[in-house]
């Protein structure tokens, strides 16, 4: 074989172990990937379909029903509500009528069943995402 045929071999062999390392890079930030949706968006249909998202809001005053491990709540937007139910310990910090943001998903019955539920740090924190979708559904009101 010529030097340049060797050459030539090596930047296509190089080329081809870029484009499998860049293709592995991005299945794993696409299944890590979570989107945010608001309450109103997930009534009106608009969250991913057969994929993880998180949802955030205010947890309903009254909501919070707990049976052994499991614990019901709602989230709003205080537009619309999404029923959620998540097994395992809650944060400390989670209350109704504080923000909270639950990853998970949407259930065929409508449940959101969540996997991770984040809770808000502090009286004047509420996640960015969860503050502005308020906000939005208030001002539609």
């Amino acid at each position: 074989m010529k030097l340049r045929h060797k050459r030539i071999a090596l930047i296509v062999g190089g080329l081809a172990s870029l484009a499998v390392a860049a293709g592995l890079a991005l299945n794993a930030l696409d299944s890590n990937i979570a989107l945010y949706v608001t309450p109103s968006e997930v009534v009106a249909g608009k969250s991913p379909q057969g994929k993880a998202f998180r949802i955030g809001g205010l947890v309903k005053e009254g909501s919070v029903k707990r049976q052994d491990m499991t614990v019901r709540f709602v989230v709003t937007d205080t537009v619309k509500e999404i029923p959620v139910a998540y097994t395992g310990i809650l944060p400390d910090l989670f209350r109704d009528g504080k923000g909270a943001v639950v990853q998970g998903r949407l259930g065929s019955d409508g449940v959101f069943v969540a996997t991770e539920v984040l809770a808000k740090h502090d009286e004047n924190y509420m996640p960015p995402e969860a503050k502005h979708a308020i906000d939005q559904a208030q001002k539609k009101q």
